[in-house]
């Protein structure tokens, strides 16, 4: 069967597969998962620095933390009825209001009240605790009818230091707490130095700050909302030698969190190179086999006058074409090869054909030709054959028949 654009077209209806490369060839070594640790580490407020021609205004966020919620530490007063069953039943606590004592958040976020039992109340508002306390007294068959108030504001705060007359820790109580309020209770600012004095705030692990300059200057800056856990200090040098001290708690516990960063990220990167180095020998032990034949590969057969007589292994992952077998080794020369005879001969995959072979003839002697054959697709033991010239054929009869005539010439002469 002549090979045109319609006959490739037929020959590569025939299905083949080719083989892939195993799985291990298209993993990598990443996917092991997220670092784990702390976030971004705090300003380095430690570090010696030259005194600027300005200070840098660092605002913090503004923050609605909403209605004070009971944390563990704050004091309670309960006052109930002094008449009847439950003056009785409450006695205890009816004592300790009247002594001005009430009830401690304990670190269960609980409080204990005689013949009640323990009610949690950590995280509610005054009014949700007030609506529990109703529901527990109710169940304990004990008048429900009291009132509820915070004595003492212990479950959060804002500490005060540096350059202030009382350094201090300010409660947040049940309104909110601004910067002019929480410096008033630490007795107000006291330096000297205006130009570089600054009021910094330490929240979350990031330093804000705010020249004493513009703070004086500007309202909306001396009511800046504060909030749990917040620190502020007025600082008096710019080198932060004071702030050195005051800070180091939270700086160290921000060193202890970016340790961890560090540590995970070291896991990550060991467990990596396990993966790498896996996935490196398995590469390795299969590019052996390869090497010693001992993986199932599909073969073309390449025979005739090629430069070559062999095999040309089909490729993993994809199709090869009649070009690829014939140049897999040098191709063929002209001098003995007649491009005008090749075959490719294919046998029949029906059981029922067993022995019914097709043969596909190349005209290569027109070079436009040779483009069919990057198209025509190879199937697993296809054999490719190109005759010889007819020169050729000649060349080599005689080269076998003359030493035949010498001899019978000489045996002639010699007889």
């Amino acid at each position: 069967m002549p090979v045109n654009a319609e006959t490739v077209l037929v020959a590569n209806r025939a299905q083949y597969n080719p083989k892939q490369l195993p799985a291990v060839f298209f993993q990598n070594a990443g996917g092991a998962g997220a670092a784990r640790g702390a976030g971004a580490v705090p300003p380095a407020s430690l570090d010696v620095q030259q005194r600027p021609s300005a200070m840098t205004l660092r605002i913090p966020p503004a923050v609605t933390p909403g209605p004070y919620q009971i944390g563990v530490g704050d004091v309670l007063l309960l006052a109930t009825k002094r008449s009847g069953n439950t003056v009785e039943e409450l006695s205890g606590l009816l004592a300790a209001q009247n002594a001005r004592q009430g009830y401690t958040v304990q670190d269960d976020g609980a409080i204990a009240i005689p013949d009640v039992g323990r009610v949690v109340l950590e995280g509610l508002t005054l009014e949700e605790a007030e609506a529990q306390l109703f529901q527990s007294l109710v169940q304990s068959q004990i008048d429900p009818t009291f009132s509820l108030e915070i004595a003492e504001f212990n479950s959060k705060r804002v500490s005060l230091g540096g350059a202030v007359s009382n350094p201090t820790v300010a409660p947040i109580r049940l309104t909110p707490l601004y910067l002019d309020e929480a410096l008033a209770v630490a007795g107000g600012i006291s330096t000297e130095d205006l130009d570089f004095a600054s009021i910094r705030i330490y929240r979350d692990g990031t330093l804000y700050q705010i020249p004493l300059e513009e703070y004086l200057r500007r309202g909306d800056l001396q009511k800046v909302r504060l909030v749990d856990g917040d620190s502020v200090f007025v600082d008096t040098e710019f080198e932060l030698d004071k702030a050195q001290a005051y800070f180091e708690e939270q700086i160290t516990l921000a060193q202890f969190r970016q340790q961890a960063r560090v540590q995970a990220l070291a896991e990550l990167n060991a467990e990596v190179n396990l993966r790498r180095a896996s996935l490196t020998e398995a590469r390795s032990n299969f590019k052996d086999r390869v090497d010693f034949d001992a993986v199932d590969r599909d073969f073309v057969y390449l025979t005739g006058e090629v430069s070559k007589p062999g095999r040309f292994t089909m490729p993993f992952g994809r199709q090869a074409s009649l070009a690829d077998a014939i140049y897999s080794d040098s191709g063929f020369t002209a001098e003995t090869a007649n491009p005008s005879q090749i075959y490719v001969l294919r046998g029949s995959s029906n059981p029922a054909d067993f022995g019914a072979v097709t043969a596909w003839h190349l005209d290569a002697r027109n070079a436009a030709n040779m483009t069919l054959a990057t198209r025509f697709e190879m199937q697993p033991n296809d054999i490719v054959f190109i005759a010889e010239q007819p020169i050729t054929r000649w060349n080599r009869a005689f080269r076998q028949i003359f030493p035949l005539l010498i001899n019978s010439a000489n045996v002639a002469t010699n007889g």
